[in-house]
């Protein structure tokens, strides 16, 4: 059998891999390695390897990291520990293909400790532009390590091509995430409140924010201009989930825990709610609010408004329920007026998703399955001059094109 190894670092990121997960594991022409690392293997972050477990999933192997610094030099020193943890457990593993998502620097580390030990590995979520984060050269850096390239858009595949890779091994699948909303039966309202000691008010919000990594000491003051909003809505029931394990996430964790702490009646706040109840607290809501890619990705899929709050999310494709805000505290009123009020929710409601597409999980399997990779060495892909040149003459064009022809609204840029 093809041995292929799953690695994850982080809730969010096993509950778009659990569907492939699963997909390679009941195939009797492959054997599933899960290997396991970052913020699963952590307390503060809910020890969510159990979860894996408990899908039943066997972990092959763990890799702890995490130091209990979230400064720049503590990532450093944490990114150098999974270098060195993922070199060995790769040894061991000597999986054929080493299988990937997204764009933190715990999937960075695994990606270089599987360049050096010559593993194939398979990206999902390339190509996609986050422009206020750190997470953005990361990405782009683990598809020019990787071999074969499942991304969520059509355009997203372009960028990836741009990038170098060959375009018969990018593929546009469309959204793990999105799938999930599809196959999996969310929890009614009353089951979720069961679920998660939470009671549902009149309007209600999830709340997810991250620390904008390419922005230098601004997590306080960005979440603490949206908390102030939050304060002046007593009636809005909260349900806040914690910020990752990046630089100054452990500031906004402390924010959370202080005004959830005020508003014990109206506000809840969580480690990790896992897929399941995480979608179904989206379907639940009115909005979401914050910068998570949840809010871009999945959201429009539950025909639920999202406030996209800052840069972290800048240069993604975004719906039409998607409202973009500077991280001040008028814009964040206005967002969520807007997105509170019946005209632009009964417009969410109707909105076509970009990340959309179909057996997700299941076309990613098979072209795994059917891949050639006897090594690890490949060609630069190089764009055809006048193919650039169109590009080029494309954005002149449209930069040169008065603001109310291109602009557009916010839920399109």
């Amino acid at each position: 059998m093809k041995k292929i190894c799953v690695f994850t670092g982080s809730r969010a990121e096993y509950g778009l891999l659990k569907s492939l997960m699963q997909q390679i594991d009941r195939d009797p022409d492959l054997q599933l390695q899960v290997l396991v690392s970052g913020m699963h293997l952590s307390p503060e972050f809910g020890l969510t390897f159990r979860e894996i477990e408990q899908d039943g999933f066997v972990i092959d192997e763990k890799v702890e990291l995490l130091l209990s610094s979230d400064s720049p030099i503590g990532l450093c020193k944490s990114t150098g520990l999974g270098l060195i943890g993922f070199g060995e457990a790769l040894q061991r593993l000597a999986p054929e293909l080493l299988v990937v998502l997204g764009d933190r620097f715990e999937t960075w580390a695994v990606c270089a400790a599987a360049l050096f030990a010559r593993i194939p590995i398979a990206h999902l979520h390339g190509g996609e532009a986050t422009e206020g984060a750190v997470d953005e050269a990361i990405r782009h850096g683990i598809t020019k390590m990787s071999h074969l390239h499942f991304t969520a858009t059509e355009s997203y595949r372009r960028r990836v091509i741009q990038l170098g890779e060959s375009p018969q091994r990018v593929f546009n699948v469309g959204a793990p995430g999105v799938e999930n909303i599809k196959k999996l039966a969310l929890l009614d309202r009353s089951a979720l409140e069961a679920e998660i000691d939470f009671t549902f008010g009149r309007q209600n919000a999830l709340v997810t924010f991250h620390p904008v990594t390419l922005e230098t000491a601004t997590a306080q003051s960005q979440f603490g201009e949206l908390l102030a909003v939050l304060a002046e809505l007593p009636e809005l029931h909260l349900i806040f989930t914690r910020a990752n394990a990046d630089t100054d996430g452990r500031i906004i964790n402390r924010l959370i825990d202080d005004f959830v702490a005020r508003r014990p009646d109206t506000a809840s706040v969580y480690s990790s709610l896992g897929q399941l109840r995480y979608l179904s607290a989206m379907r639940q809501v009115d909005v979401v609010v914050g910068n998570s890619s949840s809010g871009l990705i999945e959201a429009p899929s539950l025909g639920v408004p999202t406030v996209n709050i800052g840069a972290r999310q800048q240069g993604r494709e975004r719906a039409a329920s998607v409202i973009d805000c500077a991280p001040e505290g008028q814009a964040i009123r206005s967002a969520l007026n807007k997105a509170l009020s019946k005209t632009f929710k009964n417009l969410a409601a109707t909105v076509d998703n970009p990340y959309d597409g179909f057996d997700t999980s299941l076309r990613i399997k098979e072209h795994i399955k059917k891949a050639d990779l006897p090594n690890t060495c490949k060609a630069f892909f190089d764009l055809p001059i006048d193919y650039l040149e169109q590009i080029h003459a494309k954005r002149q064009e449209n930069q040169c094109k008065p603001d109310d022809q291109h602009s557009g609204g916010a839920g399109n840029h």
